[in-house]
């Protein structure tokens, strides 16, 4: 008996062998490592809930069932204490963190292990698939397991100790979990917005409930989803979500308040202190996707006249939740930008030296409307940790530091990944790993071909053609979708690489004509083929005779001359008119809408397919008739 499952339903039996009912559940204490089962719930008569202490009346477990220390007249009932929990009602199909893999997993079983003819100890949960196979029944379980030991894949336990477990859905100020782990709270802010992302819907809200205001503010800073940051800010009451904002930076804290409805977010500025309200409202000021958007007003500016000592003072008296300090800027008498200095330079330099003498003075700033991704590339260049951002007359409003620098150059790699109609999962090649996925983005035309064979065949039988006749549609019909494939990947491409000009008329009359002259070049490489199949199925003194059989061969090669002739039409019109894909993309990227590469592309091959279908098949039927 070294799982729930098994345990469930045993019978519970007295020392003399008479049944008191079965087993429904077993409670532990939480303050150990490896917790002791101290209480035995079962099901009476009546289907009656009792429950007793282990210790005191269990005297051992087997097959046949839970045997107790005493008849059924001298067995007291007890509750269940505080510092306890049940294994079924409380963890068992139940979400858990895995504090250690760091992500969200579900109870299937819980191991337990004897110590002793009357003790148990739960070890950990089983999250595989064997606890989910033994939980449905031990025989099925068996079965999958040495089938899968005959086939060299043995079925192996997936446990997560008890000591790498933590509760979402019972307060971990109430139960006191071992102290040998980090719980939840515990976490780095990026793997608690990780384990969150990864959560029922129903479950964030408590999950959040447990950490505090500052830890909340730090892990939702880290979410990906803005509709699940939403979710969450709008499931807090105003208050605390406002409080929660306002220890955010003010960056982040803009970007998130965007998400919002303009009365909630309008509530919750109102609840801020006036200075983290001034900071935000001013960085919502600004367009979005600008250096003005992304900057933080958390910065050290210093009049140029003060020295080393009065600057690193200063940076003393910050407050610890101020934004990472990674320069000191110097000011001349206007406030203008004249220097700046790095923390090394800083702390090696003469307490009383003037900063105005050991500051750089060629200083890299951008403006506040400049594009963000434009700020990511200025600090590349220039291998800068932050950026000043400064009004015309070099007055500093705010700086841009790496980790948004990053945060865009990331958001940018992931656009262009889409529209190139690649994947952004944990692979990180683009690629993914499930085979069929992958065919499916990569080879969905062999689908879009099969489907369309077979309602040509369709058609031409029904307008009562030679059923032979479909076959030649379906032989040129290849060419024509993998043409308008390349044609929409040819489009995307030029699409990424092009750089923003002056041109107010944009790339399209260039682009025409580079992908026209491709698919004349393209569509005449198409006809030439099918007039040499042509030829070499059937030679010119062949379709001479005119007798019966042989008039046959003369409509077969009209429709086989036919299909790729409308091959040759459709690959040219296919290159030609790729140049409105490109136009929308540049309309989509306009309105900061993202365009999936694979969609794009399965529209341009259904295109194509309908067009040389009904082309094709209209011409058949001409000939036909």
């Amino acid at each position: 008996m070294n799982y729930l499952s098994e345990l469930l339903k045993l019978p519970v039996l007295d020392v003399n062998g008479e049944k008191l009912g079965v087993v429904n559940d077993l409670g532990i204490a939480t303050g150990e490592v490896f917790p002791h089962v101290t209480s035995l719930a079962f099901q009476g008569p009546g289907k009656t809930p009792f429950m007793i202490s282990w210790r005191k009346y269990v005297d051992h477990v087997d097959e046949t069932g839970v045997h107790l220390k005493t008849r059924d007249t001298d067995v007291r009932f007890s509750y269940l204490q505080p510092d306890e929990l049940l294994l079924a009602r409380d963890i068992l199909n139940k979400q858990i963190v895995d504090t250690q893999g760091l992500k969200v997993v579900r109870v299937n079983d819980l191991k337990l292990s004897s110590s002793g003819e009357n003790q148990l100890r739960l070890l950990g949960a089983e999250v595989g698939g064997r606890g989910l196979l033994r939980a449905i029944h031990p025989a099925l379980e068996r079965v999958v397991a040495r089938i899968a030991r005959a086939v060299g894949k043995p079925l192996e336990e997936h446990i997560i100790a008890w000591s790498y477990m933590d509760l979402l859905e019972r307060s971990t100020q109430t139960i006191k979990l071992s102290v040998s782990h980090k719980t939840l709270d515990e976490l780095h802010p990026a793997d608690i917005a990780d384990i969150i992302e990864q959560l029922d819907p129903r479950l964030r809200s408590q999950v959040f409930a447990q950490l505090d205001t500052a830890q909340a503010a730090e892990a939702i800073s880290e979410f990906d989803d803005d509709e699940l940051v939403a979710e969450v800010i709008e499931g807090m009451s105003d208050r605390d979500a406002s409080s929660m904002l306002a220890l955010m930076d003010p960056d982040d804290a803009a970007d998130l308040i965007e998400e919002l409805d303009y009365e909630k977010a309008e509530k919750l500025l109102r609840l801020m202190g006036v200075k983290e309200e001034r900071a935000i409202r001013n960085l919502l000021g600004y367009e979005e996707h600008t250096a003005g958007r992304i900057m933080t007003s958390e910065f050290v500016a210093l009049p140029a006249t003060d020295t080393a000592a009065d600057a690193i003072e200063a940076i003393r008296a910050l407050d610890e939740d101020f934004e990472s300090i990674y320069y000191v800027y110097t000011l001349d008498t206007t406030g203008a930008l004249t220097g700046v200095l790095s923390l090394r330079t800083l702390i090696v330099a003469d307490l009383d030296a003037r900063l105005s003498d050991i500051a750089y003075r060629d200083v890299v700033w951008v403006t506040p409307d400049l594009d963000q991704e434009d700020v990511a590339d200025e600090m590349t260049k220039y291998n800068l940790v932050a950026v000043p951002v400064c009004d015309d007359a070099r007055h500093v409003l705010g700086i841009v530091t790496v980790d948004d620098a990053l945060d865009v150059i990331a958001e940018e790699h992931e656009e262009d990944l889409q529209i190139a109609g690649m994947a952004t999962g944990e692979g990180g090649s683009g690629e993914s790993l499930h085979i069929l996925s992958w065919f499916a983005r990569r080879f969905y035309w062999v689908l879009v071909w099969a489907v369309a064979s077979g309602v040509i065949a369709g058609v031409l039988a029904g307008l009562g053609a030679a059923p032979e006749l479909a076959l030649f549609p379906l032989c040129a019909m290849p060419v024509v979708l993998i043409a308008a494939s390349r044609a929409v990947s040819f489009a995307r491409n030029f699409y990424l690489d092009y750089e923003e000009s002056d041109d107010d008329r944009g790339p399209y009359l260039g682009y025409f004509l580079q992908s026209a002259g491709v698919g004349i070049v393209l569509g005449a490489v198409v006809y030439l083929c099918g007039q040499l199949v042509l030829g070499a199925v059937y030679p010119e003194e062949a379709l001479a005779a005119v007798d019966g059989a042989l008039a046959g061969a003369v409509l077969r090669a009209h429709a086989l001359s036919a299909s790729f002739t409308c091959a040759a039409i459709v690959v040219f019109a296919s290159c030609a008119t790729s140049v409105a894909y490109l136009k929308l993309l540049f309309w989509r990227d306009a309105r900061d809408r993202n365009t999936s590469g694979t969609a794009l592309g399965l529209a341009g091959v259904l295109i194509a397919c309908l067009v040389f279908s009904a082309a094709s098949v209209l011409a058949i039927y001409l000939l036909f008739v």
